[in-house]
């Protein structure tokens, strides 16, 4: 029939938008044909479901998958139970979606009593699981925060100690540089700059400045070179 003929067509266009990885056209281009959710062939929704489940998008399907399922339609359709099972498995249940997923299995007329208990039970053991999972995921992220926050606390006392090193080496050296006859060397700068800029070296004039810029330049190197004390206080 032209129904049959039309399903097998969009099935085969549906596998090969997938293999050009064009997923994310799929559902726009099968609703160009059929354009309902409610209207779409059990095996072109089957694959809808089964193709964005495995790209990581279920979420694509909520809405589609829903209307299908609740349509009054679809509700004497044989493929009804097999197609609820594989959207609660494929999309509700991995996305956290427990009470949509009830409300689902509790509003699907086309369900007996036995089929509905036997979804519910599944739903609940989900959920289980799922309440498992998360509290072992806060207990793990309870247990890494006392550990990022001893981390935390060790990288800044050893910070702290670089910073105290530090300052107290500035302190130091400070200390050093103030200790420095800085009258001498001033005085030792001027003479070298007469003896080089204004004075000719090789002139028996020159000599004396130049003997006086040595012992000058040795006094202050030897007051770098001693030990550090403060000179005495003079009026």
């Amino acid at each position: 029939s032209f129904a049959e003929v039309k399903c097998s067509l969009c099935v085969v266009g549906i596998q090969a938008l997938a293999e050009m990885n064009r997923w994310r056209e799929v559902l726009s281009w099968v609703l160009q044909y059929y354009h309902v959710p409610e209207h779409l062939p059990p095996k072109v929704l089957e694959l809808c479901i089964l193709l964005y489940s495995k790209v990581g998008e279920p979420q694509v399907m909520l809405e589609v998958g829903s209307s299908w399922l609740r349509a009054p339609a679809n509700q004497s359709l044989p493929e009804l139970g097999s197609l609820l099972e594989l959207y609660l498995a494929q999309v509700l249940l991995p996305l956290g979606r427990f009470q949509g997923a009830e409300e689902l299995v509790r509003g699907c007329a086309g369900l007996d009593s036995e089929q509905r208990l036997a979804f519910l039970g599944t739903i609940g053991e989900s959920r289980c699981r799922w309440a498992q999972r998360e509290e072992t995921r806060s207990a793990a992220e309870e247990q890494q925060d006392p550990a990022a926050e001893t981390v935390l606390g060790v990288l800044s006392q050893k910070l702290l100690t670089m910073l105290t090193l530090l300052r107290r080496a500035l302190r130091s050296m400070s200390n050093h540089f103030y200790l420095l006859p800085y009258k001498k060397m001033l005085l030792a700068t001027f003479l070298l700059y007469l003896v080089v800029v204004r004075l000719d070296p090789a002139s028996p004039t020159s000599l004396p400045f130049i003997y006086k810029l040595v012992q000058l330049f040795r006094q202050a190197w030897a007051a770098v070179l001693s030990p550090i004390h403060r000179p005495p206080i003079r009026d």
